[in-house]
C-alpha cells in the first residue's frame, strides 16, 4: 500500500518554495506519495515538481477543489467555460507532474448545495455526466483518471455517497472515484461495504480520523477498512489529507488542533498505517 500526505497539512496555497522544502521531509519520514492540491494556476510549476518528486522516489496525486466562480452544471455558458479550463488545466498538470489521479468534488465549489427532488437530481446528473465525458476523455488521453469525491451534505447536495457518486461516472473512461474517510464517515452506513460498492472504480483514497485529524486513535474500524481495499484489488494511494495550514482553518471549520502540529500529524498517522498494513501485506498487490 503506497502511502502519501497531502500539503495542505502544512502550507495553503503549495507553491514551488514549500514544496521543495517539504518533500525531502515527507520521504525522510517514510512516506511514498505525495498529494499535490491546486488552488489556482501558476501556484506550483509541474516540471519543477514532477523532477523533485522523482529525483526523491515520491509518487505524486493532484487534487483539487472549485473555486466560487466555478460550477459545471450552471446555466450560464462563461461559468462552463471557465470551471472546464480550470479541470483540463489540472489534468494536464497532473500528466506533466507523472500523477494518475486528479480527485476531488470538480463539478461545484463546496458548500453549494441545493434542494433536489428525483427529477431535479436525474437531470443534475445528466448534466454532469455530459459537461464531465468531454473531460475525462481528454484525461484517459495523457494516462490521468477523474476521481471524482462524494462530499457530505454540509458540502454538496448532490453526490455525497459512492452509490451517487458511481451513477454519475458509470461507463464513462477516465472517470474514477475518489473516497475520502471524513465524507464517508458522515454519508455512509457502512464504510468497508462502501469501498466495496466503488470496487475498480476507486481510483484514489483520502484517510484522516473522523475528526479530520491522524489516521488512528477514533472510532474508525480501520482494519475493515484496509481490509475492503484489499479485497477490492485497490493498487492506488491512500493519502492522509488534514488542514493544520492556517489559512484553511476558516474555509474548513478547524477550529482546534488537530494535532501538536502537522510534523507529528504526518508521522504518528503514517506509523499507524504503516502498522495495519503490514499486518495485512499478504493481502494487498505487490
Amino acid at each position: 500500500m503506497r502511502i502519501g500526505i497531502n500539503t495542505w497539512a502544512w502550507v495553503a496555497p503549495l507553491t514551488d518554495d514549500a514544496l521543495a522544502r517539504l518533500a525531502p521531509r515527507i520521504r525522510a519520514w517514510g512516506f511514498d506519495a505525495v498529494e499535490l492540491p491546486v488552488q489556482a494556476p501558476g501556484d506550483w510549476d509541474a516540471a519543477s515538481a514532477g523532477g523533485l518528486l522523482a529525483g526523491l522516489g515520491l509518487a505524486p496525486a493532484v487534487c483539487a477543489g472549485l473555486l466560487p466562480e466555478h460550477d459545471l452544471l450552471a446555466d450560464d455558458g462563461e461559468v462552463v467555460r471557465r470551471t472546464t479550463d480550470f479541470v483540463r488545466h489540472c489534468v494536464a498538470l497532473a500528466g506533466r507532474v507523472g500523477a494518475a489521479v486528479v480527485a476531488g468534488p470538480l463539478y461545484a465549489p463546496a458548500g453549494r448545495t441545493w434542494l433536489l427532488d428525483a427529477d431535479a437530481r436525474r437531470a443534475a446528473v445528466a448534466r454532469l455526466r455530459d459537461r464531465l465525458r468531454p473531460l475525462a476523455d481528454e484525461a484517459a488521453e495523457r494516462g490521468v483518471t477523474i476521481a471524482l469525491e462524494p462530499l457530505n451534505r454540509f458540502e454538496t447536495s448532490l453526490v455525497n455517497t459512492v452509490e451517487q457518486a458511481l451513477e454519475a461516472v458509470d461507463g464513462i473512461v477516465g472517470l474514477g472515484l475518489a473516497l475520502d474517510t471524513f465524507h464517508m464517515n458522515i454519508e455512509e452506513r457502512d464504510l468497508p461495504a462502501a469501498i466495496r460498492a466503488a470496487g475498480d472504480r476507486l481510483a484514489h483514497v483520502q484517510v484522516c480520523g473522523n475528526d479530520r485529524g491522524a489516521p488512528g486513535g477514533d472510532h474508525l474500524d480501520w482494519p475493515a477498512m484496509l481490509d475492503a481495499l484489499a479485497d477490492i484489488g485497490y493498487a492506488g494511494q491512500v493519502s492522509i489529507e488534514s488542514f493544520t495550514a492556517p489559512a484553511l482553518a476558516v474555509p474548513m471549520s478547524v477550529w482546534r488542533p488537530l494535532a501538536t502540529g502537522p510534523d507529528a500529524l504526518a508521522v504518528e498517522g503514517l506509523a499507524f498505517l504503516r502498522e495495519l498494513s503490514a499486518a495485512r501485506a499478504g493481502n494487498f498487490r505487490p
